[in-house]
């Protein structure tokens, strides 16, 4: 195991709420996804960087002399680095040296499974090399693997900037490829007449947890940043028996890197898409404000600030003061309390979901022919059938459907409409 001496960094230009030890604490939830040893984390508040070294070259050199004193393997700032700042750094403290956004793109690249997750997660990290690189080489190439080099890092070290371009060109096409596959998808989706979920939230929030709750998906849960990258698609019904898509994707952080923004917008398409938004607090982290004002952030960036929204004030089950519950539904839009662990509070959710949708649903009471038993399978799946007799005259069909499905069925010459 990698032992890492964390730098943890406040600027005092940074016009934010999180404190040193805010910032310091998330650093180390950070290395604890990585499976690194950290130990220590030094911590400075900054007037501002330096050009050649960001903190000067007095702390530098007590940095080097605690790196040795600790036998550490890799400083990891939590600040980014220019190319230049992290050459020089390496050059006086003799160890590697990595940046908050190399330390994410790590624990991306060991979470991501699907094709898609992976190609996103390679054009990340080459986009991120690319300024790095120096003369024929990178500045990565004393590394020799462990931190900061999953994913294509190893065989990228070779690799020249014009081969990088070229590489950096074939994943987008590759992507854009996968986005189709998506698109299509989505279309099939909004031939159906199927509501869309997606679940947001800042990393480690529980929406895979709740996920599962909601429709038994069976996905991967870890207290553990990132561990939900590929956008998984589930089928959910409401207590009235009518269906959405609910789809869980990769979790938001503080002050996200705008390239991981870029490199991940096919995924992050769902979140546009979707016809309303759940979004995840968990309302038992002393930073719960911070995060909500962080997923904002990113749904501005993605354009999706506006879409109707449902607040899941999670893991309640870990507050021992009722009263802050109470305080904190005040604080948000459209809250629920829930714990997506035990179930509590599923019912008034799904309840909550549902409520957003009617506007969407037709009631009808038709007669269909005998011959039209295809159409009473598709009533059962696509919408809710709250009678139905079979009598001599025909099929007596009392049911809702959603507005473009019910449109199309009356478009239907042989059904009649009571």
């Amino acid at each position: 195991m990698e032992r890492a001496l964390l730098v943890t960094i406040k600027l005092k230009r940074e016009k934010d709420n999180w404190s040193l030890d805010d910032i310091a604490s998330e650093m180390e939830e950070l290395i604890a996804a990585c499976g690194v040893e950290a130990v220590d984390n030094i911590t400075y508040v900054c007037d501002k960087p330096t050009a050649n070294l960001f903190i000067g070259e007095g702390k530098t050199k007590e940095l080097a002399v605690l790196a040795g004193e600790l036998d550490v393997d890799v400083l990891i700032f939590s600040q980014d680095l220019s190319g230049t700042q992290q050459r020089n750094l390496e050059d006086i403290i003799g160890r590697k040296t990595i940046d908050r956004t190399q330390l994410i793109l790590d624990i991306f690249a060991r979470h991501a499974k699907s094709l898609e997750g992976k190609t996103q997660v390679e054009l990340a990290q080459l986009q991120y090399l690319m300024p790095r690189l120096i003369g024929k080489g990178l500045i990565l190439s004393r590394m020799g693997g462990g931190i900061g080099t999953s994913g294509p890092g190893e065989q990228a070290l070779e690799i020249d900037r014009r081969r990088i371009r070229a590489k950096i060109d074939r994943l987008r096409q590759d992507l854009k490829q996968l986005s189709q596959h998506r698109l299509t998808m989505r279309k099939k989706r909004k031939e159906n007449a199927l509501p869309t979920v997606a679940l947001v939230g800042y990393t480690n929030a529980g929406k895979s947890t709740l996920l599962n709750s909601l429709t038994s998906a069976n996905q991967v849960v870890c207290n553990s940043l990132f561990t939900t990258l590929d956008t998984l698609y589930k089928s959910l019904r409401f207590p009235n028996g009518e269906n959405a898509v609910i789809s869980d994707t990769v979790g938001f952080l503080r002050n996200l890197p705008h390239h991981l923004i870029e490199a991940f917008k096919a995924t992050l398409e769902e979140v546009n898409e979707a016809d309303l938004l759940i979004h995840v607090l968990d309302v038992s982290n002393p930073r719960v404000h911070d995060y909500n004002l962080a997923v904002m952030k990113v749904l501005q960036e993605l354009g999706a600030q506006e879409k109707p929204m449902i607040t899941a004030l999670n893991k309640i089950d870990l507050l021992d003061d009722d009263s802050r519950l109470e305080r904190l539904k005040k604080d948000f839009v459209n809250p629920v309390a829930i714990s997506a662990k035990f179930g509590t509070g599923q019912e008034l959710l799904l309840e909550k979901i549902q409520e957003n949708f009617l506007s969407r649903m037709e009631r009808l009471e038709i007669i269909l022919p005998h011959k039209r038993m295809d159409l009473v399978d598709l009533f059962y799946r696509k919408g809710r059938v709250e009678d139905i007799q079979y009598q001599g005259d025909g099929i007596h069909v009392k049911l809702t459907l959603p507005k473009i499905l019910a449109s199309n069925l009356l478009r239907e010459k042989d059904i009649k409409v009571l």
